[in-house]
């Protein structure tokens, strides 16, 4: 067995992002950071990953990073190693990786495992490893069928597992290649899960600080010079999405069903008249007498007036910034339908 395949796997996870997406709860904390029935994506991502045997970690930080560093540290609690590559700007999906390669690779590694930071799934991650070392490819990407193409772009496969491009959600203006040649069908029927093994030569060649995507630029690149740099590994594997506000109760809900309730989060006052159903609470928050909510998400150190009654929404302290198109100011709260 090679030097490389002895070492103990290093993996990035990908939190920096400002999930958009999110907004207004990623106003208040990062995405990786965001509780889903009482316990944080990151968190969640940790446990999965050093279930296989993966606790030498590198996070990457840019937005909210208080959020994400408050509840890892140096990742002892969770048995794990941490340590974090910081981006100022934010450096995408390949800069991101490019930057933290000192991090990654600083044992003599030449390879790695990048997890996107809001990643949910069951998948067998060693045996993502164990084919990418098999195919030789620069990337391998973990692939399920693709479960809403209306709503997710697709992976182009071709018959012998390798990826050829990547085409647009089906509900766009007509699915891209990549500039790779379009398909007869114009989109693939596979989604990235958001979990990947990539050698270090793959991002090594980009400008370190520089801004730079992955699957939208360096890897549509990559297949062009050679058909074999970018491998599919397509497996039967969970995914839930945490996209937006919406995605981020109902998978709350949904765990919270299979978990138990983790619902209310610390420190957390509710009055004993209110009455809550399906809600979401996070940290430091207050809940007057009488108020009702139903399906709603309360982040940190919101205060529900008395007889408030709200439905269905994201609720956030208003601070001082004017809602965007989809919010609304209610007295000290800003709020988001869901």
């Amino acid at each position: 067995m090679a030097e490389s395949e002895r070492r103990p796997l290093r993996a990035l996870l990908l939190t920096a992002g400002l999930g958009t997406r999110l907004r207004p709860l990623s106003d208040i904390r990062a995405k990786a950071a965001v509780p889903i029935n009482g316990q944080s994506l990151v968190q969640r991502a940790m446990t999965w990953l050093g279930a296989a045997g993966i606790r030498d970690l590198v996070l990457n930080l840019h937005h909210r990073p208080a959020s994400i560093t408050s509840q890892v540290g140096d990742g002892l609690e969770m048995g794990a190693r941490v340590r974090y590559s910081w981006e100022q700007p934010v450096l995408g999906s390949a800069g991101g990786p490019r930057h933290a390669l000192p991090l990654l690779c600083d044992d003599g590694s030449d390879h790695f495992l990048i997890v996107n930071g809001d990643t949910l799934t069951d998948l067998d991650v060693r045996e993502l490893i164990e084919h990418h070392r098999r195919c030789g490819a620069l990337v391998t990407m973990a692939l399920i069928v693709n479960p809403s193409p209306e709503k997710y772009g697709g992976v182009l496969v071709s018959p012998d597992g390798w990826v050829t491009g990547f085409g647009a959600r089906a509900s766009g203006l007509g699915a891209r290649d990549s500039g790779l040649g379009a398909r007869a069908s114009g989109l693939g029927s596979y989604h990235f899960i958001g979990v990947q093994v990539a050698q270090a030569e793959t991002f090594a060649r980009l400008e370190d600080g520089v801004p730079a995507e992955s699957v939208n630029k360096l890897y549509p690149a990559l297949i062009a010079e050679n058909p074999h740099a970018v491998a599919a590994y397509v497996s039967s594997a969970s995914f839930l999405d945490i996209g937006t506000p919406r995605d981020c109760l109902e998978t709350s809900l949904a765990l919270a069903d299979v978990e138990g309730p983790r619902l209310i989060g610390d420190r957390a006052q509710i009055d004993s008249s209110a009455a809550l159903s399906r809600c979401v609470v996070w940290d430091d928050v207050k809940v007057g007498a009488r108020a009702q909510l139903h399906a709603c998400i309360v982040a940190d150190g919101v205060r529900i007036p008395d007889d408030a009654r709200f439905e269905r929404c994201a609720i956030v302290p208003a601070g001082t910034r004017a809602p965007r198109d989809d919010e609304r100011v209610d007295g000290s709260l800003l709020i988001r339908s869901l």
